[in-house]
């Protein structure tokens, strides 16, 4: 089974970027264990601090991969155009938080692409992808 990791902005900082809130741990890290523990899955991981890749990325998704696990990051609170592309598109997506976004300031109370993912995973830390990723194999593949 084929799956996508998709990051947005400022998750490239992971593991230096206030380590109280995301923790001290690279995405790279994470990563490979990840991997290690879906040896018979291909986990393909992007990631882009630029709005329009994302969207590219969600478009070339779909019928490549079985499933995506998206962190949209600050996009989550302001873009109707990554609404918009996942409500398009067929693959499903699973929106993934590090932190639980409903503890933090107001503004990332609201999430413009929940509505439209197959579920939202939230203040898990990184772990939180690797419960996205065994749901998309258990559930959808």
């Amino acid at each position: 089974m084929k799956l996508l990791l998709l990051n947005g902005p400022n998750l490239n900082l992971l593991g230096k970027r206030e380590p109280g809130i995301y923790g001290d741990r690279s995405f790279e890290e994470f990563l490979h264990a990840l991997r290690k523990h879906y040896p018979d899955h291909d986990l393909d991981h992007f990631q882009s601090n630029v709005e329009g890749e994302l969207v590219n990325a969600l478009q070339a998704a779909d019928g490549l991969y079985v499933g995506v696990v998206f962190n949209a990051g600050g996009y989550t609170h302001t873009s109707v155009a990554l609404r918009d592309c996942i409500a398009a598109i067929k693959v499903p997506v699973i929106e993934v938080h590090i932190s639980n976004v409903l503890k933090r300031e107001e503004f990332r109370h609201t999430s413009l692409i929940g509505g439209v993912c197959l579920g939202t995973v939230s203040g898990l830390g990184l772990d939180g992808y690797r419960l996205a990723v065994d749901h998309l194999v258990n559930h959808v593949g």
